[in-house]
């Protein structure tokens, strides 16, 4: 790495982790001097997934100002405002629940729902369920689109669905004329320099492709931090268990409602994500629990395609992290650096914010690594995060019906962070101040940990819910539901933007 100015960055692999990490490091050091090449495959087969994001997409297209307008039509894309759980708990009253992205709004609403949630902790019979406590739900269920009027001044937070091939060819179209370097080559050899670090990528054809930094996007395979470098991977399996995901394709059979949906299956779960001219549908499950071709037969009944002539697509999963993201002179980013699962769509905003936190890292060193290893403790430290958030999901549910669900349920092989935020909630702990107990930076906020306890129903068996005492008061639903009902006559029904 070079003292006293940007570096020369070459990127292996494309995709919306590659692009997105070229974007970002081109707008933060292109005008003093730094470069981004990105060498990518010609030969990379397309997938076309359809995906979903959290706010920090929104956040990353604001940073390089690209307009919604400019980039939402050329990407299939829709408004997510949450995600809409089905399915993961047989608890009367809690088949279903949505986990919003917070807002202004919220902050009003919130401070109710953490009141009542407590009460019904403690075994008292009041309304704790989510869906009726933030806006972002009675937005999504009357399909409203995000922005309001101009008089009201509290947009929500939201995210997008998108065709994730599309979005990376998007931004290769953005990019370039911008200044990114594009080869679309095929790298037969990876060339170390005497110290070990990585000197050049040697391509077909003999083009030889030196940089400063490495960017390694190339997917699972990892072909320079892992199968080069021997950077080591750390498996998520004893926690989560799910490695294949079977995906296909429909046709809109309704109207586009601004949320993720992922619904419980047998031994998994499905997404379904509206974009402007399809939906995409993917069973992520575990192949312990229940064969390939037994899960295609029970995505396309759940999807109304059975015997269609359309083929379905299999995808295998390698869940877990790098120990090191930044290591020698390689950052990984994107499936190269780790894979969670889908479920919480946390994939693009780890590729985010690992490209701008390396950045700040770098730079603040005076484009050394001094703070290397800082900067990998935050980024795994973010990864574990996120996955004991993602594992609660599996470990809370309530559902009794087949092994997978039991076997989650019942698993003991937890995280350390997860165990004390389960803790906390049983023992009737404040789980703010559990939070900043658990975790340095926390990936997951209150109201998120609240909506997942109480969206299964984690609260005392039904036949034990016992009414207030005199005295006791809960927190006003009725009220609460009138005022959100009211802001939501501030937003306009959802429309593609085109």
């Amino acid at each position: 790495m070079s003292e006293g100015g940007p570096p020369r960055v070459v990127v292996l692999g494309g995709g919306s982790a590659g692009w997105i990490t070229a974007c970002l490091l081109l707008h933060q050091w292109h005008a003093r001097g730094g470069s981004v090449t990105v060498v990518e495959s010609p030969e990379i087969g397309i997938i076309g997934v359809g995906e979903g994001s959290t706010p920090q997409l929104k956040a990353f297209f604001d940073h390089l100002g690209i307009a919604e307008a400019e980039w939402m039509a050329a990407c299939d894309a829709t408004y997510k405002l949450g995600i809409r759980f089905t399915g993961w708990s047989e608890r009367p009253g809690f088949e279903s629940y949505f986990h919003p992205f917070p807002g202004p709004v919220d902050l009003h609403t919130e401070p109710g729902f953490v009141h009542n949630c407590t009460l019904a902790r403690r075994g008292f019979d009041v309304p704790a369920h989510p869906d009726d406590w933030f806006l972002a739900a009675t937005l999504a269920e009357a399909r409203k689109a995000p922005q309001p009027a101009e008089n009201f001044p509290f947009p929500p937070s939201y995210g997008y669905h998108f065709d994730a091939y599309k979005l990376g060819a998007f931004l290769r179209d953005w990019a370039v004329p911008r200044g990114v370097v594009h080869r679309p080559l095929k790298v037969a050899e990876v060339e170390l320099a005497t110290k070990g670090d990585i000197a050049a990528l040697l391509c077909e054809g003999g083009e030889r492709i030196e940089g400063d930094l490495f960017v390694d996007c190339s997917g699972f395979r990892s072909v320079l931090a892992q199968e080069r470098l021997g950077a080591q991977f750390i498996p998520f399996s004893s926690n989560l268990f799910n490695d294949r995901v079977v995906v296909m394709p429909t046709l809109h059979s309704e109207p586009v409602t601004p949320q993720t949906g992922a619904i419980a299956m047998r031994a998994g779960w499905r997404w379904h994500i509206p974009l402007t001219t399809r939906v995409g549908n993917g069973y992520v499950y575990s192949s312990r629990h229940i064969a390939d071709e037994d899960a295609e037969a029970e995505l396309r009944s759940a999807i109304g395609m059975e015997g269609a002539e359309q083929p379905a697509r299999f995808l295998k999963m390698k869940v877990g992290r790098v120990r090191e993201t930044w290591h020698r002179n390689c950052l990984a980013a994107g499936l190269a650096q780790g894979f969670i699962e889908p479920l919480e769509a946390t994939a693009l905003h780890i590729v985010i914010a690992t490209a701008l936190e390396f950045a700040r890292a770098l730079e603040d060193a005076g484009f050394t690594d001094t703070h290397r290893a800082a900067f990998n403790a935050q980024t795994a430290a973010r990864y574990d995060g996120i996955r004991d958030y993602i594992v609660a999901h599996y470990r809370m549910n309530q559902r009794t019906d087949t092994p997978y669900w039991r076997e989650n349920a019942t698993n003991q092989d937890l995280p350390d962070g997860l165990k004390a935020m389960m803790t906390a909630w049983f023992r009737q702990e404040d789980i703010g101040a559990a939070i900043a107990r658990t975790y340095d930076q926390p990936p997951y906020a209150s109201m998120s940990w609240h909506a997942l306890f109480a969206g299964y129903g984690t609260f005392p068996a039904a036949e034990k819910m016992q009414p207030l005492p005199p005295g006791a008061r809960a927190a006003d639903l009725a009220g609460t539901t009138a005022m959100l009902a009211a802001c939501a006559t501030n937003f306009p029904d959802y429309a593609p933007v085109t």
